[in-house]
């Protein structure tokens, strides 16, 4: 790479202008999607600067200043007090002990959705309930969306990041829960945006996946990794074995498998952080498998199907890996609940296809 000529490169090939491009293969096309996204783009440039103010608080000497954008960030945020608030606990709960850059992360992104004017039905891990748009500001688009994943990170410097789904609706008119239930190889859109160093959002609209990086001088997220597509096999995998002792013999065997392989091969090497948004991007920039899988603890897996598993399962398949439950397809499960729970195993094609080998085997067996 011509590092010289790249840092002079004024073509520059923005989300903004690489959506409208998109768009534009589409004659029919009103807009409507490439606004939602817009918002979607502010409310990630929303969050990015507060993550930073924060880890601007917690590690002074090693971060760069926060960028800046033109949405202003509440004063509070600028005093050390503000900041020492934000990451203590906000009191409440979903399931998980919510982080106050949590509760802040929710209400820019459900502010944004809403503001777009082209939403109709919202849902986020941080509320128990679907947030339905009023009649007069409704679009036709449903977003699933988990504002903040991993933040009880954040103390640590460890990368965290916002995922979404986009559905389409029939009638937005006329909209229920049934509009969000849907399998996930419905969804129009998804992605995640990484928070970390550097700021990173990665999004498929169906037509393969690309990388974008926020440029902190122009406050804007430029194409650097398009077309991404992961190898069909990785020489990594990332799974939490401290609950080895829970899981299942298919994940128990396949596991074993990657570090004492009996065919001759190198052993895969672990790499875990507790982060799925960074363990989910590493696996698709570099290859491997991504587990979280059902455990005697957690029988019905621990990761939420709307917005973590659907949209990170849509990402592999666009870029040419695989997602899959244990049982079945990723895309394929028809979920019931809007913060229902699966296991899933992704990542490159190959590997998921062993541990899909696996569970065959297993069920032949019973």
């Amino acid at each position: 790479m011509d590092h010289a000529a790249d840092a002079h490169r004024t073509d520059l090939m923005t989300i903004t202008r690489h959506v409208l491009n998109e768009q534009s293969k589409h004659p029919e096309s009103k807009g409507d999607f490439t606004i939602l996204l817009s918002h979607i783009v502010l409310g990630c440039k929303f969050v990015c600067s507060a993550v930073n103010k924060v880890l601007l608080f917690l590690f002074p000497s090693t971060i760069a200043s926060p960028i800046a954008i033109s949405t202003s960030i509440p004063p509070c945020l600028f005093s050390q007090a503000g900041l020492a608030k934000l990451i203590g606990l906000a009191g409440e709960t979903n399931g998980e002990e919510q982080k106050k850059l949590d509760v802040l992360s929710n209400q820019v992104f459900v502010k944004a959705l809403i503001s777009s004017g082209r939403t109709c039905v919202l849902v986020s891990e941080e509320d128990e309930e679907a947030t339905f748009v009023d009649p007069s500001l409704r679009g036709k688009y449903c977003v699933v969306f988990d504002p903040l994943d991993g933040s009880s990170n954040i103390d640590c410097g460890v990368s965290i990041g916002t995922i979404f789904g986009i559905y389409m609706v029939k009638d937005k008119d006329n909209v229920s829960l049934d509009d969000v239930l849907q399998p996930g190889k419905h969804m129009v859109a998804a992605g995640y945006c990484m928070y970390g160093s550097p700021c990173t959002l990665v999004l498929s609209t169906g037509n393969g996946v690309n990388g974008f990086t926020l440029d902190p001088s122009l406050g804007e997220f430029i194409l650097t990794h398009p077309d991404i597509k992961i190898p069909k096999r990785g020489k990594l995998y990332s799974v939490n074995e401290g609950n080895a002792k829970n899981w299942d013999t298919p994940t128990a065997k396949f596991v074993e498998k990657c570090k004492f392989p009996k065919d001759g091969s190198s052993p895969k090497s672990l790499r875990y952080i507790g982060s799925m948004v960074a363990d989910v991007h590493r696996t698709l920039l570099y290859g491997g498998i991504f587990l979280y899988p059902a455990d005697k603890q957690s029988p019905n897996g621990k990761l939420r199907v709307l917005y973590e598993v659907f949209p990170m399962s849509f990402l592999m398949e666009q870029a040419g890996g695989q997602a899959f439950t244990g049982e079945q397809r990723a895309l394929d499960l028809v979920p019931t609940k809007i913060h229902q729970r699966s296991p899933v195993f992704l990542g490159s094609y190959d590997d998921v296809e062993e541990i899909k080998a696996l569970y065959a085997a297993e069920e032949k067996k019973a």
